[in-house]
């Protein structure tokens, strides 16, 4: 179950964000506001898995808002312009909701962030669950051998399969235990399961990873 808020200076928009909320099995909006200040003193003391946000609002924005709240507190910003998703997604918002938008939308938005709530805590066990397609595949983070960024996608290395899963790498990385670290831009790896070092590329498994100069110090410096 997710802990939500909603802050927003228009009631109107509030109401249809409880609405939509109802419908939402996963969900619990807990409390709305109208004020910003109010809201962060809600949000230090209790417990809030995410956030629908506004974003232009009298006396604190909801970008200089985004900036205030614990860095595991997710936001899904609401509003009705859209020349800040660009900067929304700089805050690693989960979603971006143009107003005015329907229930799909929003149900949409909401199961993006259920997603990321799963992985995130996920982790406690040594695993994580991956969403391919309309399955999510269990992973044990020991027999991870490296993640690599593809496009819009991370695949997911195994010993014998590979996932592709629709993520960023940086997501990833916030995910994963400290033995996985950059050799490349591109690739996290994991290593435990490094068998060779050269150059300008490791050997895991079967499977060559590049090293690029830019990390190769850090990566060098762990593996010692």
């Amino acid at each position: 179950m997710l802990h939500a808020i909603a802050i927003d200076d228009e009631p109107m928009a509030l109401e249809v964000i409880k609405a939509h909320a109802a419908k939402v099995p996963f969900l619990d909006l807990r409390k709305v506001f109208t004020d910003g200040i109010l809201a962060l003193d809600y949000i230090r003391s209790e417990q809030v898995d995410l956030i629908f946000l506004d974003i232009k609002m009298p006396d604190i924005s909801g970008l200089e808002l985004a900036a205030l709240i614990p860095k595991d507190t997710m936001v899904i910003f609401t509003t009705a312009y859209s020349e800040h998703a660009v900067m929304s997604f700089e805050l690693d918002a989960k979603d971006y909701l143009l107003k005015p938008f329907n229930l799909g939308r929003f149900l949409k938005a909401c199961q993006k962030a259920q997603e990321w709530h799963e992985l995130k805590n996920g982790n406690a066990s040594g695993t994580i669950f991956v969403k391919t397609g309309y399955e999510q595949i269990k992973v044990n983070f020991d027999e991870l051998l490296f993640c690599e960024a593809n496009g819009n996608y991370v695949n997911f290395q195994l010993p014998k399969e590979k996932i592709l899963s629709r993520m960023t790498l940086a997501e990833v990385e916030k995910i994963l235990p400290s033995n996985f670290v950059k050799s490349h831009r591109s690739f996290l790896v994991n290593i435990q399961h490094v068998q060779k070092i050269e150059r300008h590329q490791l050997t895991i498994g079967d499977k060559l990873v590049p090293i690029s100069v830019s990390y190769q110090e850090g990566l060098m410096d762990r593996l010692k």
